[in-house]
């Protein structure tokens, strides 16, 4: 009886070990610091086949983004709560994702490292993975101080401020190790509470009102 070989892997298959192999070294060692030869070796295939599928480390980069990057379905949510004018609802949605939790460090490494290096590729994950959130809750939060249900604040900063929070909270969890001392929920209400209501107790700042305090 003739021996069945073990089928080679598809194209697909290669694309995909390549990604992950790039990802993991990329997060470990920088892009600068990995090379093409490094990334064959680990994802089990030749130097010539990675530039079969990436003629550059660049387009492999990309391609990593393309595939770890996914927001649009949770922008579609972002959108449709602030057609409603849903403030907690906006703010605890991006929250939840920036936050949430067993989510893979290696993006956020990625992106730290693109910084640190200084090249191009750091605008790129920065567009795809951090300004889309910032533009998209300036403009509600600008929305919102038209309506006159937030007080006078600069739209962009005030994004920030509250991407900031939540960005920092990863960076403490997931690239230094601090344990969590609440749940994740917990978490996620206590910085959309502090961001919408304030930390000051006023006699105008009953609950009814608080969402003039951002």
């Amino acid at each position: 009886m003739p021996t069945i070989r073990p089928s080679r892997r598809s194209s697909q298959e290669r694309q995909a070990s390549l990604i992950q192999a790039a990802t993991a070294l990329f997060a470990k060692k920088g892009f600068n610091g990995t090379t093409t030869k490094e990334i064959a070796k680990a994802a089990g295939i030749s130097e010539a086949l990675v530039f079969k599928h990436f003629p550059t480390k660049r387009a492999l980069y990309a391609a990593i983004l393309a595939e770890k990057v996914t927001v649009n379905a949770l922008l579609v949510a972002i959108e449709e709560s602030a057609k409603k004018r849903d403030d907690r609802r906006v703010f605890t949605l991006i929250a939840s994702y920036r936050i949430r939790p067993g989510v893979d460090p290696t993006l956020l490494r990625l992106l730290l490292f693109s910084a640190l290096e200084g090249h191009e590729l750091s605008d790129m994950f920065f567009g795809k993975h951090h300004k889309v959130f910032y533009d998209h809750l300036a403009a509600y939060i600008r929305k919102r101080v038209e309506d006159g249900a937030f007080r006078q604040v600069d739209p962009l900063l005030a994004a920030r401020a509250f991407i900031g929070m939540v960005v920092h909270h990863r960076l403490l969890h997931e690239i230094f190790g601090v344990p969590m001392d609440r749940s994740y929920e917990d978490t996620v209400s206590t910085y959309v509470e502090i961001f919408l209501h304030g930390l000051v107790t006023t006699p105008s700042a009953g609950r009814g009102r608080t969402r003039r305090l951002i």
